[in-house]
Parts: structure tokens; C-alpha cells; sequence
């Protein structure tokens, strides 16, 4: 067992060049996975001013601006727009989310209503103990979701101040970043290995794909999030605001989003319309629309990424999400293509016998 361990590791890492790349991702992991809630607004600095460094170079080049004006500019409307998402935005959505829980009893009761029906409509199918069971079962669950949600409500008063510092420390780590990019990249390259030119093979690979999929799966929810909302606005849905950014967060879990964020959706229809033709006029709206971003906006905006199987999507959702949480989710598939991109650059075998011969 030891023997055919070690020759395993014989023929995969005896070139220098692979050491280097396993040296650079094995730091990388235990720096997010263990330090992820110290450096979080570094991350968050680091995504968001490689998002911004497309739109600065497109001003700097385009229109001969020097650098430092680029920067001033882009920065400052990507912060004007923040403020404004964010004090015209929060409170329709958090004044939604309030509404929709006082009225979760209601919904409950009348959910209750029509199921005890099903043993008298159907009594072959449904049994009223089993009926009654699972929603004494789902009661239950409710209240002790209320009790944790009023207890995450007293702990966000902390989170606000730490969203407050935030809200200072990443526009400003931002500034530098991207005033200063060429200075931090050389010091920190300094401390990478010297065998890191299969590192930056593997980079150069990742590099505009994990740009484009970062602006595209923006893109998508923005676009998801609008065509949502006036569907719902349309048809009179309740709480279209609140549901919309709901539909619009979901494609970030490809497959399974979709799922997920169809109950509510169908819920909030079927108790405002019941079983009334407004009711499947809404279901099949929304379909249409999942149907339009899976086959006509998805490969429109990620044309030029790797295609990925969706076994693969949803298994690297599920690893990395388990990771990482919300950004492991959001990254989940730029993750699994730089896992596949390693595979496909790291040294064959062959190559490896050529090297230690």
C-alpha cells in the first residue's frame, strides 16, 4: 500500500512545476477556509474591484482618461448606485418580508382548510390523521422558526455595525487596489514559488472565464429580478418586489434555485387567485420565464465559458456551498472550472517519465 502510494506520488508531483501549483492552491484553501470571516472584506474587495478593472480600462483606453480619473469615476458610480439599491431597494423588500410573515398564519389556516377537505373528496388517497399530523408536524416548525427569527432579529443589530464598517473598509481597500494594482501584484508574486509557470498557465485559462461569468451571472439576476417583477406587477401578485428578488437570487443555484423558489411563488399565487384561471395564468408565465433564462439568456451571456455537466454544477454547488456558504454558491462554478482547468493542464504521466528520466 505504502509502495503504490509512493508511486503515485512519483508520477504525479515529481515535476517542480506541479509542486508549485499544489503549493499555491493548498494556501489558498486553508486562507479562505479557515480565515474566510477575517479577510471577508478583502474577498470582497478583491471580486469587486475585478469586476470594476473591465470598465476602467475600457475608459482609459477608449477615451485616453489617465488611470487615476478612470478609477474615480467608475468607483464613484458604482458607489452611488450601492447607496442607491440600498435606500431605495431594502426597504419595499424588508416592508414585503414583514407583511408576507404576519400574513404566514392566515395562509396556514386556509392551507389547512383546503387539505382537510382531500379525505372527503378523495378518501382513498388521503387519510385526516395523516393530514392532521402534518400540520401539527409543520406548526410546530413554524413557531420554532419564529423564535429564531426573533433571535437572529436581536443579533443583526451587531451585524449592522459590522455591515457599517464594510461599507468604509471595502470602497476604500477598493481605491488602493485598484490605484496600486501593479505594485501589490509584484509583492505579492514575490511569495509565490519560483516553479509557478503551470500556476500562471492555469490562471491565464481562469482568467477571463471567471470575469465573464462574475459579470454575466450579475447580469442574469438583474435581468431575472426585472422580467419577474413586471410579470408579477402585471398579473397583480402579492409581494412581486419581495418574490422577484427571490426568482432573481435563485439562478445562482443552477437547477435546484429553480425548484426551491417555485413553492413560494406557487403558494403566494394559489392563496391570493385560489384554483382561479389568474392562478395558472402565473404559473405559466413564470415557467415560460425559467424556460427563456435556461435556453436563450444562460447561453447568451456564458457563451465563452466551460461547459460543465449539470452533475457536475450541482455536486460543485453542493461542495463548495457546504464550504463556504453564499460565496461558495456564487462561485461554485468558476470553482469547478478551475478544478477542471488543473486537471486538464496538470502534467500526464508521460510527461512526468520524460522529466524524472
Amino acid at each position: 500500500m505504502i509502495e503504490m502510494l509512493k508511486n503515485w506520488y512519483t508520477r504525479r508531483f515529481s515535476d517542480p512545476q506541479a509542486m508549485g501549483l499544489a503549493a499555491i492552491l493548498l494556501f489558498c484553501f486553508i486562507a479562505i477556509y479557515f480565515f474566510s470571516d477575517l479577510i471577508a472584506p478583502l474577498l470582497i474587495a478583491i471580486v469587486l474591484s475585478y469586476l470594476l478593472e473591465f470598465p476602467i480600462q475600457f475608459l482609459s483606453n477608449k477615451f485616453a482618461l489617465p488611470r487615476i480619473l478612470s478609477i474615480i469615476l467608475v468607483l464613484g458610480s458604482f458607489i452611488t448606485f450601492a447607496l442607491l439599491l440600498a435606500f431605495g431597494l431594502l426597504p419595499n423588500l424588508i416592508n414585503q418580508t414583514l407583511n408576507l410573515l404576519s400574513d404566514l398564519p392566515n395562509m396556514f389556516n386556509k392551507l389547512h382548510e383546503w387539505a382537510m377537505q382531500l379525505p372527503e373528496t378523495h378518501p382513498e388517497f388521503v387519510d385526516a390523521q395523516m393530514v392532521e399530523g402534518i400540520f401539527t408536524a409543520t406548526r410546530s416548525k413554524i413557531l420554532a422558526f419564529g423564535e429564531s427569527a426573533v433571535k437572529f432579529s436581536l443579533s443583526s443589530i451587531v451585524n449592522l455595525v459590522t455591515i457599517g464598517i464594510y461599507a468604509f473598509l471595502v470602497p476604500l481597500m477598493m481605491f488602493f487596489m485598484l490605484k496600486d494594482k501593479n505594485t501589490l501584484i509584484q509583492s505579492f508574486t514575490q511569495f509565490l514559488p519560483q516553479n509557478r509557470h503551470l500556476a500562471n498557465k492555469v490562471w491565464q485559462e481562469m482568467q477571463l472565464q471567471i470575469a465573464n461569468y462574475i459579470r454575466g451571472k450579475l447580469f442574469e439576476i438583474a435581468i431575472v429580478t426585472l422580467v419577474t417583477y413586471i410579470v408579477f406587477l402585471f398579473f397583480g401578485l402579492n409581494y412581486p418586489l419581495l418574490l422577484s428578488v427571490a426568482v432573481g437570487v435563485s439562478v445562482l443555484v443552477p437547477y435546484v434555485g429553480a425548484v426551491l423558489v417555485s413553492v413560494p411563488v406557487a403558494l403566494v399565487a394559489f392563496f391570493q387567485f385560489g384554483d382561479h384561471s389568474t392562478f395558472w395564468y402565473i404559473i405559466i408565465a413564470y415557467v415560460v420565464s425559467q424556460l427563456l433564462d435556461g435556453n436563450l439568456l444562460v447561453p447568451f451571456l456564458f457563451s465563452e465559458a466551460v461547459n460543465l455537466h449539470p452533475l457536475t454544477i450541482i455536486v460543485s454547488v453542493l461542495i463548495f456551498g457546504g464550504l463556504w456558504g453564499f460565496w461558495g454558491v456564487f462561485f461554485a462554478i468558476p470553482l469547478a472550472t478551475l478544478v477542471k482547468a488543473v486537471i486538464n493542464a496538470w502534467p500526464s504521466t508521460e510527461e512526468l517519465n520524460v522529466i524524472v528520466k
